[in-house]
């Protein structure tokens, strides 16, 4: 199997490599001694029977070292390239590996009173609020929030989101009936008075039009006398019709039970009525409506209102001291602040978060265990068994040192155990 460069290894895979290969150096190393062992104590045993129990020991030692060399070298590759039955396992069976791992989590871990148990142990709220209430953990929310805004702001096109505005516009403005909804709402105005305030609006605006613009009256009347007349009759018949209006007013003004104050209130109780119930009052309206939602220079102002709320907020999201940054980062830290302080809102966030996550788990989990699936079935097998190696071989050659001793052990106490019973 080819061995990926060093140099494309990243530093950690570059020590483990290291001790992996100090590890296998020792476990051969070891099989070696057993080997020299055994071949001093059988050539001497016969001068020195002692020696036969070392030579037991050390048969026993070579053959556990060359077991578990074989079984170790078996999960990863070949024993000798020779491809023995069962042998390569993981480069062989690396999908089947692959799914089992990912129905274990499935079945093991994404379940949903594995995660309730483990969420309902976890102050997640008060950790969350601890955090927050730092005002740089605030900021850099704010900073990312905005910046993911930002993005999706700039991803939107103008004409999609100017088209959802008029759809919206037409769906819940436009197409339902202003005329009805319209009367009846100044209907109870009227039956509440409220509207006395806006007709005393009305009229102390007008007053105070009156007081300065007198000289709006010169001419006004007197230009439909005749010429002849002098002109000091022409100046009294203007003043006259200035004056007379101002008392009118200043009337209205005074008496809250005055025939004009009636007439208006009379007006808008036929107008409430009629936007009700009229036909071609409310055909009125909706023709008035939907001439003002047509026209080309309402949609115009739409998109230059969009065009500008755009605009302002990419520049605000952009600038960390712009009002809109600073007000967020401060409304964050307030939140983690309560997060830290009050334990209702504590446990409804807990809840909340522990409730979501166990839908989602029950929900999704099938599709989150296949992303384990389909990611080991993408891995080439020979990366594959590399990268795992790396990870798992160093131990696994404690156990070809182990077996060493325990195999040298064994053959000592079976050899001891039959030499006492057989002579």
């Amino acid at each position: 199997m080819a061995r990926t460069p060093t140099n494309l290894l990243s530093p950690a895979d570059q020590e483990r490599r290291r001790a992996l290969g100090v590890m296998k150096g020792v476990a051969l190393g070891a099989l070696i001694f057993m080997a020299v062992v055994f071949v001093f104590a059988f050539a001497f045993q016969q001068q020195v029977p002692a020696l036969a129990y070392v030579r037991a020991a050390a048969e026993g030692g070579m053959v556990g070292a060359l077991a578990d060399w074989f079984a170790v070298t078996a999960l990863f590759r070949h024993p000798l390239g020779i491809p023995i039955p069962h042998t390569a396992i993981i480069p062989n069976r690396k999908d089947e590996i692959g799914r089992n791992l990912g129905e274990f989590v499935e079945t093991e871990f994404l379940r949903g009173d594995v995660v309730r148990t483990k969420l309902e142990n976890t102050a997640i709220a008060s950790r969350l609020g601890e955090w927050l209430a730092d005002p740089p953990h605030a900021e850099r929310v704010a900073a990312e929030g905005s910046l993911m805004a930002a993005k999706v702001l700039e991803a939107l096109s103008d004409d999609d989101v100017q088209g959802i505005i008029e759809d919206l516009a037409r769906e819940h403005l436009i197409s339902p009936e202003w005329g009805p909804p319209l009367g009846e709402w100044f209907a109870r105005m009227l039956e509440t008075g409220a509207h006395h305030g806006a007709v005393d609006l009305g009229v102390d605006s007008i007053a105070t039009w009156l007081e300065a613009n007198q000289a709006s009256f010169t001419g006004l009347v007197s230009r439909r006398l005749p010429s002849w007349l002098p002109g000091v009759a022409h100046r009294l018949v203007d003043d006259t019709a200035y004056n007379e209006a101002r008392k009118f007013v200043a009337a209205v003004q005074a008496d809250p039970q005055h025939p004009a104050r009636i007439a208006i209130d009379g007006y808008l109780v036929r107008l409430s009525e009629n936007l009700q119930n009229d036909p071609a009052t409310i055909g009125r309206l909706e023709d008035a409506k939907s001439t003002v939602f047509d026209s080309p220079r309402v949609r115009e102002l739409a998109a230059e209102a969009w065009n500008t709320a755009k605009t302002g907020l990419l520049r605000s999201l952009a600038d960390a001291e712009s009002p809109l940054r600073r007000r967020a980062a401060t409304a964050l830290s307030e939140i983690g602040e309560r997060l830290t302080t009050d334990a209702a809102l504590q446990r409804r966030v807990d809840g909340w978060v522990t409730d979501a996550a166990v839908f989602l788990v029950d929900r999704y989990r099938h599709d989150i265990a296949s992303i384990i699936t389909d990611t080991v079935e993408k891995w080439d097998a020979e990366e594959t068994t590399e990268k795992i190696e790396l990870m798992v071989g160093r131990d696994l050659q404690y156990i070809r040192l182990n077996g060493t001793i325990v195999g040298a052990l064994a053959g000592l106490a079976i050899f001891t155990i039959a030499h006492a019973l057989l002579g």
